[in-house]
């Protein structure tokens, strides 16, 4: 009989990179004819599946590889808006665990691998007795680590994590960084190998910066936000790769118009709208094209500019917010992978396969 190859992917912090490496880890593993499961112990961004709360990474993993009739499984344990101080007054822990060592026993029944995605650092979870130590060692599970691109601060935070996983006796297979600027990579590359190496650690992977994980569409930042569609809904799924603040002189704007940008302005800055749509017009169809544009301040332009807007395509949002309160909102806005993003899923893929040492991580466990 095989033994299951059950790897808990773990990381220093929330966002650090964990859904993209079990993308890349998934599919490789069915490449190398390997029957593999995906669990999400612990949940707490999630979806309404048919009347149910399925963790967001489970129903991508579900939707990306056509697992979707075993979602529950998938997702045993969600924590909800309130959930957390209702589990302090009246505690479930046996319950819970049950929950999650069912889902395990039934998804990895029949595979070869399964991959068990953690919820930020190793002591998340610790609040319902279900920190990502804690599940990990319940599941008799190795941890792959994920951070990003640093040295210093990296390794303290990794040693930190280490600390409470070694406390529950669960083994670390080894570290992936991740978001390493390209132009830092190779230093970083090698002065963490030894550093890990110094503490006992393998590093199995340095995945670079890469731009397009982190840009959002159009349509997820109205969405995010909660803004309000004026006109070009057919382009909603252009991504937004930088924004500016077009508070400045029309012809000082033009410089700063780049491939992907997301205009934002004042409704009544007619001047920096006509820039932006005529920047959209001429280079329609070129490799330099802006995102839409986001009018604030709960203005619009008149009806004659409104038509243009229209008929240009372009898409247009509009925010009650003033100009710099949106531009914050989205330098902090965070937009984990979906469905619907063909490019990202097939992009994450092709980065773990590229930089992430798959055969050094199924060697060892």
């Amino acid at each position: 009989m095989k033994k299951l190859k059950n790897i808990f992917i773990s990381s220093i912090y929330q966002n650090a990179g964990k859904t993209t490496v079990s993308l890349g880890l998934y599919k490789i593993f069915r490449e190398k004819n390997l029957k593999t499961a995906f669990l999400k112990p612990v949940g707490q961004q999630t979806v309404r599946v048919q009347e149910q709360d399925i963790d967001k990474d489970s129903y991508l993993i579900g939707q990306v590889y056509q697992c979707q009739k075993r979602l529950k499984e998938m997702s045993p344990v969600t924590i909800g808006h309130g959930y957390t101080e209702q589990y302090i007054l009246s505690p479930q822990k046996d319950v819970l665990r049950e929950k999650i060592e069912k889902s395990f026993q039934s998804l990895s029944k029949g595979k070869d691998a399964i991959i068990i995605e953690g919820t930020g650092h190793a002591g998340v979870g610790s609040v319902i007795d279900l920190s990502n130590a804690e599940v990990a060692s319940m599941l008799k599970s190795k941890v792959l680590m994920v951070c990003e691109g640093g040295i210093g601060r990296s390794i303290d935070e990794i040693m930190l994590n280490k600390a409470l996983f070694d406390l529950k006796g669960v083994e670390i297979v080894g570290i992936i960084v991740n978001k390493v600027l390209p132009e830092k990579y190779d230093r970083i590359k090698k002065i963490l190998e030894r550093g890990l190496a110094n503490q006992g650690l393998r590093l199995l992977g340095v995945i670079p910066m890469d731009p397009l994980l982190s840009a959002p569409t159009v349509g997820q930042v109205m969405n995010l936000l909660n803004l309000e569609l004026v006109c070009g809904k057919q382009s909603l799924n252009r991504r937004v790769k930088n924004t500016i603040v077009a508070a400045m002189e029309p012809y000082n704007m033009v410089n700063y118009l780049k491939d992907g940008t997301m205009v934002l302005t004042s409704g009544d800055r007619v001047d920096n709208i006509m820039v932006a749509v005529s920047t959209y017009l001429v280079m329609r169809g070129k490799r330099t094209q802006i995102s839409g544009i986001i009018l604030t301040g709960g203005l619009t332009p008149n009806t004659k500019i409104l038509e243009l807007l229209e008929k240009s395509k372009i898409p247009v949002l509009i925010s009650s917010d003033d100009t710099y309160t949106i531009a914050g909102k989205i330098e902090n806005l965070i937009c984990k992978i979906q469905r619907t993003d063909r490019d990202k899923i097939l992009e994450a893929r092709q980065l773990v396969r590229q930089y992430v040492d798959v055969e050094e991580i199924l060697k060892n466990l």
